[in-house]
């Protein structure tokens, strides 16, 4: 991953900018061809957090990464033109829920919670949670994390977020609005380790000298696309678009291209 890429991004559009523009727009949900609704007529409104390598992140002006292109693929199969919204990510479900977004895809674990306030597509990919400390930290698992005593960083609204806050405490946690943000908090000592995904903790860890990643994963995850409880149909369609797409290994190609199998 390139290091400047991890530590230099754009700034991430304020999603409470977003909100206002979608209450003053009276723009209502349009009917494609397929009998679904989309929020604009031939678009896929995408909602995601560009800030999660690899799952999505920037590459110039461009929002890249596995998220990026697998719901190309399916706005491509739907015939539609892909929108990427690049919001804080505790704000992406309540803006799905609201009909500012047909989609929100990024890295999106499917969670009970969760599923009371949207709907979930076929899952697509896994993720794992783990920890980041400094190399030659005290913290060496899960139990000593929780034992120390010591901060815990953490996006805003991840599962990272919400399982931490289980373990520790609300005392112990140390919210951010970018996952690189939490990073750097570690390495100025502000907090003893972060948890977050296994992937997007790699490109940290490679672009960060003196921090490293326990061996011990902290649990496992399915990734899906959120949408509207509204839009029974437009899930369906991306149902059916997912299951061609790893069907004829579009999906299995693209995960490949970011995250390279190991032998």
């Amino acid at each position: 991953m390139n290091k400047k890429l991890i530590k230099t991004v754009s700034l991430a559009l304020i999603a409470s900018m977003g909100f206002i523009m979608a209450g003053c727009s009276g723009e209502t949900a349009e009917t494609a061809e397929g009998g679904f609704t989309t929020v604009t007529a031939g678009t896929l409104t995408m909602a995601t957090n560009a800030y999660f390598p690899p799952y999505e992140y920037y590459e110039g002006n461009e929002i890249v990464g596995i998220d990026a292109e697998i719901a190309q693929a399916v706005a491509d199969k739907l015939g539609l033109e892909l929108v990427i919204e690049d919001v804080e990510f505790d704000s992406i479900i309540a803006g799905v829920q609201s009909g500012m977004y047909d989609i929100g895809c990024a890295g999106m674990t499917v969670t009970e919670e969760r599923m009371q306030s949207v709907n979930f597509t076929t899952t697509y990919a896994t993720g794992i949670q783990s920890i980041i400390v400094l190399e030659g930290s005290d913290i060496t698992d899960l139990d000593s994390l929780i034992e120390s005593g010591c901060m815990v960083g953490v996006q805003t609204g991840t599962t990272g977020d919400i399982y931490m806050t289980d373990e520790v405490g609300e005392d112990r946690m140390d919210r951010y609005n970018k996952g690189n943000d939490a990073v750097l908090a570690l390495l100025n000592g502000v907090v003893g380790a972060v948890v977050i995904d296994n992937q997007p903790a790699q490109a940290f860890v490679a672009a960060n000298d003196g921090l490293t990643i326990l061996e011990t994963p902290y649990t496992i995850e399915d990734y899906a696309m959120c949408v509207s409880k509204d839009n029974e149909e437009l899930l369906a369609a991306i149902n059916e678009a997912l299951a061609e797409l790893q069907a004829d290994g579009t999906i299995d190609a693209i995960i490949e291209t970011y995250i390279p199998s190991e032998g």
